[in-house]
């Protein structure tokens, strides 16, 4: 039987086992990717695309380009090795010039290239030095095959290991079948008039027909993206609107007291905050309030005073972290304080690393009321996880956290207090329209005995002097970090890969320099020990993606490094520029500009003029176009699927303008021709989406 000739089954209802080549294996894999359906599926989005280049003369090669050649095969293929260590090489030349051709682990390959052959080669270029260029694994056309596919767009998506993308993209394929029948959930009317369909559009954003076709493809989608978003944000806020303050917290004394007892002094922003946050808490309707914060300005000592607020007036407080070694230095640092003044709140941890008999034990002292103050991650919402009297609910780095997530904590109460934190610099043109639901607290200073970063903006060519820098940090005790833009080589994107980078760095670099790769596609559990391993002092220089981004509090860190700076917005790389200069020793940020263009680098220079991340942000609004198609797609600030609040911030206040359009004629979506929208919204829209 045919799915697909069923004009009622909506794409939720067909599970993505029912797609040729999805076998129990790969909807395992796929499932862990949060795709069961083939709504899903569709809505997977390519996290890059490859195009297929012109042929380039030999001559005009260099090391670590990526190319296509059109050749003829000088030598006969010669096998070395065997098995798995079989080598197959050849050379092939052009009219200006030669290069080596080699294939690891195919020594079949033999007999079918012959010499005198012409064929087309594209692949990675390597310089062997004296032993000249050559061309690893690449893929091999005929020349009249490779013409026909000039300028073709191929999707590339982020998949799990031993998931190829041919498998992947035929899966993508089977259900575009059903594109057509994917709800428009926005009436045109609400639309720009040459705004594709939505169907079209998947088309388009997976398999582009041009260019032009996945630009158009990809406003269409990120613009739905966005008002959903901000009717999502909107209802919010009127369903949370003059709700009464069924948690009152009146007494102060034990706050106050804190503040005096801290090791170090609070700055006026920090002061200005917690009064806000306490004025909100005795006032006569529930907290719901952002504290926005640069890095390193010090969130977490006004969130510690707020959880304080909360327990001295009987309520209990839950801190949710995104990581689980961020919740740990939490509970660490607090539980410290309050030992240290002997003061008897009762405080837990609840991660999935606890163990299951700690685990039951806490969950009773939580259910009973014994429990003051939890923190931890994800862990705190689970269904067994129930509260006595939750007065205050805090999220931190609140863009990891989804709308879902949010409001299954704040049900665990009576209408809990809500406090979300979040490092990320936001304009405030944009800042009102996505934090619409929240009153807005800022901290712009940095606590005081926390040295200014020094900022440089450098070519590939200083990385010695970099790395002699970080030998001499880790000689005198302290630590690096270098950040990698991609992974894994990319199949289409010249950049440094955190894993050959970690290989290389280990051959560069004495024995006696431990080092750390850390990366988003490694399992939970290795991610949390190489952070407690970094955290402890035990690794000098830890090579990671931007998954440190949000990481922990290590004063020791004093280098950061990011590799192909030009391929970050600014926030991004102020964000990460955050993970040092946390403490009293000098810090450093080396952002190598991998371009190769020889100028200055407006965007990054920026960078090393100031580090007011609000300033930065500004700036990276002015500066941000339109996002590279065919570059590296960063996932943004605030996790959306396809859309960038800097380079779509047109789009965003365009998404504004069009939700207040459908609010003045619907204010709460109750009209008939709104019931899919509204079910959408309140049901379907993904957690991870912003807030």
């Amino acid at each position: 039987m045919n799915l697909f000739d069923h004009a009622n089954v909506k794409a939720d209802d067909i599970p993505i086992k029912a797609l040729d080549g999805i076998g129990p294996r790969s909807e395992q894999q796929l499932s862990a990717l949060g795709i069961c359906s083939l709504q899903d599926i569709l809505h997977y989005y390519p996290a890059d695309y490859e195009r297929y280049e012109k042929e380039s003369p030999i001559n005009s090669l260099r090391g670590g380009d990526r190319a296509a050649i059109r050749a003829l095969i000088e030598t006969a293929p010669q096998v070395h090795g065997f098995g798995k260590n079989a080598m197959l090489s050849f050379r092939v030349s052009d009219t200006d010039g030669r290069i080596r051709i080699v294939y690891f682990h195919v020594p079949y390959l033999k007999n079918s290239i012959h010499k005198g052959d012409e064929k087309v080669f594209r692949g990675r270029v390597r310089d062997g030095g004296k032993y000249g260029l050559s061309m690893d694994q690449p893929e091999m056309y005929d020349p009249s095959d490779y013409r026909k596919m000039i300028d073709n767009i191929k999707p590339v998506y982020s998949l799990p290991q031993g998931m190829g993308q041919k498998r992947f993209s035929a899966a993508v394929k089977q259900a575009l079948s059903y594109a057509d029948s994917v709800p428009e959930y926005l009436s045109e009317r609400y639309l720009p008039k040459d705004s594709m369909s939505k169907a079209e559009a998947l088309r388009q954003i997976h398999f582009p027909d041009s260019p032009e076709l996945l630009s158009r493809a990809r406003e269409r989608l990120v613009l739905e993206e966005f008002i959903c978003f901000i009717l999502k944000v909107r209802l919010l806020k009127n369903d949370s609107k003059g709700e009464e303050n069924a948690c009152p917290a009146h007494r102060r004394e034990l706050a106050d007291k804190a503040i005096n007892l801290l090791p170090f002094t609070l700055t006026d922003g920090q002061k200005k905050a917690f009064e806000e946050i306490a004025s909100d808490m005795a006032g006569p309707s529930r907290m719901s309030r952002l504290l926005q914060g640069d890095v390193g300005s010090g969130k977490t000592a006004v969130a510690f005073l707020a959880l304080l607020l909360a327990a001295e007036n009987g309520f209990q407080a839950a801190f949710m972290a995104p990581t689980e070694v961020l919740a740990e230095q939490h509970f660490q640092k607090l539980s410290a304080l309050l030992d240290s003044w002997n003061w008897p709140l009762k405080i837990h941890l609840l991660t999935s690393s606890v163990k299951a008999s700690e685990k039951k034990i806490i969950r009773g002292e939580i259910e009973s009321g014994q429990a003051d103050i939890v923190i931890g991650t994800h862990a705190i919402i689970q269904e067994k996880v129930v509260f006595r009297r939750l007065g205050l609910v805090i999220t931190d780095e609140q863009h990891r956290f989804g709308v879902r997530q949010r409001s299954i904590l704040a049900e665990k109460g009576n209408q809990p207090h809500m406090l979300v934190m979040s490092a990320t610099p936001i304009p405030r043109t944009l800042a009102i329209i996505l934090y619409g639901d929240l009153d807005v607290s800022l901290l712009k200073e940095r606590p005081a005995g926390r040295s200014e970063i020094k900022n440089a903006v450098v070519s590939p060519a200083a990385r010695k002097s970099a790395y002699e820098l970080m030998m001499r940090e880790a000689d005198a005790g302290r630590q690096s970090y270098i950040i990698c833009p991609l992974v894994e080589e990319g199949e289409s994107v010249q950049a440094e890969n955190a894993t050959d980078y970690y290989e290389r760095l280990r051959s560069i670099l004495p024995p006696k320099y431990k080092l750390g790769l850390l990366h988003g596609r490694m399992k939970a559990d290795e991610k949390n020990n190489i952070m407690r391993e970094f955290a402890a002092g035990r690794i000098s220089i830890l090579v990671a993606t931007t998954v440190v981004e949000v990481g922990v509090d290590v004063p020791s860190a004093t280098v950061m490094m990011v590799e192909n700076a030009e391929r970050f917005g600014l926030a991004q790389l102020h964000q990460l520029r955050g993970r040092v200069g946390r403490g009293k020793a000098q810090s450093y940020a080396i952002f190598v500009d991998g371009s190769g263009r020889g100028e200055k680098n407006k965007r990054l220079e920026i960078l090393s003029k100031t580090n007011d991340g609000f300033m930065i942000a500004e700036e990276d609004l002015k500066l941000r176009g339109p996002g590279d198609l065919f570059g590296i797609r960063q996932s943004g600030e605030m996790h959306f699927s396809l859309g960038d609040i800097y380079s779509d911030h047109a789009l965003l206040l365009k998404a504004a303008g069009i939700a207040s359009q459908i609010q003045q004629e619907d204010p709460l979506l109750e009209k008939n021709h709104h019931s899919a929208l509204k079910a959408y919204l309140m049901e379907a829209l993904p957690a991870e989406t912003a807030l």
